[in-house]
């Protein structure tokens, strides 16, 4: 199985990217983030001929989560408990018995700011969501924008950034508790390798040939998975293309037959 995720930035704006990046790659699962597109608009047809399947929960202009995958998808769940409190930021379903949990994690604003508690409380709901619906033994696999670049190797100048949002120790103290819980990083089971981002500020001028960047995005499964995850990497080609996202997606590969 290949799975990946992709912050797009607006589906529909990148669709001439994202379509021929899906024949190419012909990912199983795909996780997308910032579809920004209210639901009566998504492209369902597009992806349909394409041949994948899409659950999906967006708004107009921001936020927005989708699930694509090569087979029906089961259990759609949209938000937490299937309330929409969370607004369009996560959404879940069951692939081939693999629980997909797709979350756009909120940027949070400024670390002294009421936007960096909401995040910081939005995790908490997200453990806490974990706690109640699955178990570590589960095969879990957790993909998405988080928003929070968890090691100094994820970040082009960890001592400058600490301390600023999405490289902050109260999201590292947060998120080691869903690994405690029992995930596991997946890409950083395969690449050892510092300064492998997937986020260029659009802001930055040069940022992508400077590789002055973050790893904000992540694919993170529990032990069952993760131990029969085979290869992990990030695809650079779509943020090199005319009108790209801000972000590239990030892959990774399970052996679903490999014996543990």
């Amino acid at each position: 199985m290949k799975a990946a995720s992709f912050n797009v930035n607006s589906v529909r704006a990148r669709l001439d990217i994202l379509l021929p990046w899906l024949q190419r790659e012909k990912p199983d699962v795909l996780c997308l983030q910032e579809t920004k597109v209210q639901d009566e608009d998504f492209p369902v047809q597009v992806f349909s001929e394409a041949g994948y399947s899409v659950a999906f929960k967006g708004q107009k202009s921001y936020n927005g989560v989708a699930i694509l995958s090569t087979e029906p998808l089961h259990d759609i769940h949209i938000g937490f408990d299937n309330e929409e409190s969370s607004g369009p930021r996560i959404i879940s379903a069951v692939f081939q018995n693999i629980n997909i949990i797709n979350t756009y994690i909120p940027q949070g604003g400024e670390p002294d700011s009421e936007k960096f508690q909401g995040k910081l409380d939005w995790l908490k709901r997200l453990l806490e969501y974990f706690q109640e619906r699955f178990t570590p033994e589960q095969p879990v696999l957790w993909m998405g924008d988080f928003n929070i670049a968890p090691e100094p190797g994820d970040v082009y100048d960890p001592v400058k950034l600490l301390g600023q949002t999405g490289y902050h120790p109260d999201e590292h103290a947060l998120l080691k508790k869903f690994a405690e819980w029992g995930f596991a990083d997946v890409f950083r089971r395969h690449v050892a390798e510092t300064e492998q981002f997937t986020f260029w500020d659009y802001r930055i001028r040069n940022s992508v040939s400077r590789n002055i960047g973050w790893k904000l995005d992540h694919i993170w499964a529990t032990s069952p998975l993760a131990q029969k995850s085979t290869r992990a990497w990030i695809d650079m080609n779509p943020r090199l293309k005319e009108r790209p996202s801000d972000h590239t997606p990030i892959l990774a590969e399970f052996d679903l037959h490999k014996d543990l």
